[in-house]
């Protein structure tokens, strides 16, 4: 993706964070005729969390909310090449949660109630039927599934190259390789000063943009980002790695690639998804890491092989072939964090979203840009504005992983 270097003086947004969150934001502010849109990116675009994602793309979850966010996604990236020419590599097979407590199979059926509620096809699923549709799947100690039959995965990487370039035809200016500094504010003495200040410009490393208004779509370094604002935005960066096997024999495995669902252990949070003739693997370190670290960890593969042992232990013998670290972007409770910071005027946030925001990036910047320009987004959004953790307290979304 072409992108230049050059810092304009001033734009009338700026836009930081050239992931998902950030493309598909600056291409709907384009969209929506607004000029002088810089995205400011510190390395080069998709290169932080997006393209480390699983590519995980669903609509099962337990708030109203992330539903409606997910589900418009779904239509989205199921009509993504016809409208930005781009193949996503898009694979609907399903999303299938492996549940092994009566506690969780009554929390999941009542989602899917909710789910179906709201037009989608989410189905509970007994024991027998999970064993015939994850052959590979050990059902000891499983009490249900929960699947959708339209969730899918895709490749990140591909998305936002697809809002990346379409927002440059609309005018969008990407500057990479250039990393946000500072802010300036006007009617306030100081950065510390919460009374009537209102954004003005960005610093960076390559120059200050003056600007009316921001957007912090940083995902795990958000809080970082906000801080240097004087916003307090909670997200704190988690470590989780993944694992690409070599190409697999799917006769030897009783394995059918091609029906193969996105398979989860929600007790575990341990999944399993085709990628092209191989298998992708994810689980948590056996020990949580909260630090800006993406190095790969010598002890992530022992876990992830006693997770395959116990839950799908067809696929034990599989060989590894390549793997990675990325950073989740927490919150304290594990929802997103979507609106204007009521210290600072003009400053805009869409991060946080805890493990789900690649699948929620092309709905998001459609809210966002709708915010943004005074429109009514489809959804109402207004209970993911951080505010929440001082007045109505924490969301509960029970299907994270």
């Amino acid at each position: 993706m072409e992108s230049t270097s050059t810092t304009p003086g001033s734009a009338e947004v700026v836009i930081i964070g050239a992931g998902v969150m950030g493309a598909s934001i600056a291409y709907h502010l384009a969209k929506h005729g607004v000029n002088d849109i810089v995205l400011v990116e510190r390395d080069t675009p998709g290169s932080g969390s997006t393209s480390k994602a699983a590519g995980g793309v669903r609509c099962q979850f337990s708030d109203e909310v992330n539903i409606a966010l997910a589900t418009r996604s779904l239509e989205v990236l199921r009509n993504f090449e016809a409208e930005f020419g781009i193949d996503i590599d898009l694979v609907s097979n399903g999303y299938l949660f492996l549940l092994d407590s009566a506690e969780d199979a009554e929390a999941f059926a009542a989602n899917v109630d909710l789910q179906q509620r709201m037009g989608l096809d989410s189905q509970m699923l007994t024991v027998a039927e999970v064993a015939e549709l994850a052959p590979y799947i050990s059902t000891e100690g499983l009490v249900a599934g929960a699947f959708n039959p339209r969730d899918g995965h895709c490749t990140p990487e591909a998305v936002v190259s697809g809002y990346v370039s379409a927002a440059r035809d609309r005018g969008v200016q990407i500057l990479k390789n250039c990393e946000v500094t500072g802010f300036e504010a006007s009617g306030a003495d100081s950065v510390g000063d919460e009374h009537g200040r209102k954004v003005t410009a960005v610093t960076t490393d390559k120059g200050t943009i003056e600007c009316s208004q921001v957007v912090c779509a940083a995902g795990a370094w958000s809080g970082l980002i906000g801080e240097a604002a004087g916003v307090d935005l909670p997200v704190r960066p988690l470590r989780r790695e993944i694992m690409v096997s070599e190409p697999v024999d799917e006769g030897a495995l009783g394995i059918d690639l091609a029906r193969m669902p996105f398979t989860i252990d929600f007790s575990t949070s341990f999944y399993v998804h085709p990628e092209g003739p191989s298998l992708l693997f994810g689980c948590p370190d056996e020990a949580d890491v909260w630090e800006f670290d993406d190095k790969r960890s010598p002890d992530w593969l022992p876990t992830l092989a006693e997770l395959i042992e116990s839950r799908a232990p067809a696929l034990g013998d599989v060989e590894p072939k390549s793997g990675w670290a990325g950073l989740y972007e927490m919150t304290p409770d594990h929802n997103a964090l979507i609106g204007e910071a009521e210290e600072l005027s003009g400053f805009f946030y869409a991060c946080g979203f805890s493990g789900h925001g690649f699948l929620m990036g092309p709905a998001v910047g459609e809210v966002v840009a709708d915010l943004m320009t005074g429109r009514q987004p489809f959804v109402d959004v207004s209970g993911l504005d951080k505010r929440r953790f001082a007045t109505s307290g924490l969301r509960k979304e029970l299907n994270i992983v």
